[in-house]
């Protein structure tokens, strides 16, 4: 949870079961956010919500929360229901999967709903035997929770709750047609509380929303400005030639407690991590095809600070709740206004200030008066001065044969052009 702007209403005003309510006092906050001031009191009187809100805003929460609730308040047949699940959140990426069982498990500990997560790139027996042993919350990527569904392993037949996060990046993704598989094979709308949020509210969202809801009312927080206040904002207009040079002169001139640097490719995000190695930075490298373990522990040591520089492709983007992370690079301006404020917003995090610097190169400045529109202004530029750059030593690459490529793709199977493709990323299953 984060926060962010808290309002002024309690979580304890809002008549939770107090098994709940003790899950909330763990975490430490007895005050809501925007969000959870104006989607709680509606969800919890039964109203579908389809809410648009800033990451790190505590969104999670507020459907964690209106979900358990309406769990533990129900008065569910357990005969019917048997092994299947009760509630089921969708999440376009692993990542986000895992953060949303992990604040589910913390606010739900006193509850006993049996929650649980599956997700594509590992544990499959362990995730298949954790389903068929019934759960009460599954949490799960489209890719997997599908599988498991054709295998019969469970029914949707007793849904009570779905929930859909970042049903934007759910298109983005190609998952359209898996999750619309998904709600039909449940009770009708009007026979379970549906929650939907989005970083944007846009046509397909809420076509989406209205298609496979009840009547949701749309809740929207802080549409005039995307980018979160608290996160300094910077352009650096390069050539590709300085872009190392400029990357290893800004680390070691600012000396960032924690930072996440930002490519578009596989590629360039294995050149970059080999200069900063080969120049004795201590870093490591996020992007689709590392294997599940490795990301797990990446992030692990991310998190503990003992990594302190982490490289990464959009996969990375969204979802990741890393507290102090100082400061973001875009070595590679991304090709979608969007997922600038979705990378930016992994810094300035629960209330914190943060550092957003990003270069304009050959490749990618175009990308930058789409940016300035979204956010609904110019960043300021800086000039790429002789002290700045860095005369860089040799990369050194990890020691292992390179995977050959036919091309070159951004990473969630989107070619090097401005236009998205609906490709299914592999990534996320």
């Amino acid at each position: 949870m984060s926060e962010h702007h808290l309002s002024s209403t309690l979580f304890s005003s809002l008549n939770l079961p107090a098994k709940l309510l003790q899950g909330i006092e763990k975490t430490g906050f007895n005050q809501c956010t925007p969000i959870q001031a104006e989607t709680l009191p509606l969800a919890l009187a039964g109203t579908d919500i389809a809410g648009q809100a800033q990451t790190g805003t505590g969104k999670t929460a507020a459907f964690l929360i209106a979900l358990m609730n309406r769990l533990l308040t129900s008065k569910a047949d357990k005969s019917v229901v048997g092994h299947n699940p009760r509630a089921l959140v969708l999440a376009p990426t692993r990542e986000l999967a895992l953060q949303i069982h992990k604040d589910a498990l913390t606010l739900g500990e006193m509850t006993g709903l049996k929650i649980g997560v599956v997700y594509g790139g590992a544990g499959y027996e362990s995730q298949k035997e954790m389903v068929s042993g019934g759960l009460d919350i599954l949490i799960g990527t489209p890719g997997r929770t599908i599988d498991f569904f054709k295998q019969n392993l469970f029914n949707l037949k007793s849904i009570e709750v779905m929930v859909l996060d970042e049903a934007d990046r759910m298109f983005d993704l190609g998952f359209i047609k898996d999750i619309r598989f998904l709600l039909r094979r449940m009770p009708t709308p009007e026979n379970r509380l549906n929650l939907l949020f989005s970083a944007t509210l846009s046509f397909r969202v809420t076509e989406l929303a209205y298609e496979h809801m009840n009547s949701p009312t749309l809740v929207k927080i802080e549409t005039d400005k995307v980018t979160a206040n608290n996160v300094t904002q910077l352009i650096y207009y390069t050539s590709n030639d300085e872009k190392i040079p400029l990357m290893l002169g800004l680390l070691k001139k600012l000396n960032p407690l924690r930072s996440i640097i930002f490519v578009n490719t596989k590629d360039a995000g294995n050149k970059v991590n080999a200069f900063l190695t080969g120049n004795g930075f201590n870093a490591g490298t996020l992007s689709g095809d590392v294997p599940q373990k490795k990301r797990i522990t990446l992030l692990k040591q991310f998190q503990d600070g003992e990594l302190p520089i982490l490289v990464a492709t959009d996969v990375a983007a969204r979802g990741l709740h890393i507290p102090e992370v100082s400061h973001i690079f875009n070595y590679d301006l991304p090709q979608d206004a969007e997922d600038y404020v979705h990378r930016i917003g992994r810094t300035a995090r629960a209330g914190s200030s943060g550092a957003a610097i990003s270069f304009a190169c050959e490749d990618y400045a175009f990308t930058l008066p789409d940016i300035e529109e979204y956010v609904g202004h110019k960043i300021p530029t800086e000039p790429v001065t002789t002290e700045l750059l860095v005369a860089p030593e040799p990369p050194i690459y990890p020691k292992k044969s390179p995977s050959t490529h036919r091309h070159q793709k951004s990473e969630g199977g989107r070619h090097r052009s401005p236009r998205r493709s609906h490709s299914k990323a592999s990534s996320s299953r």
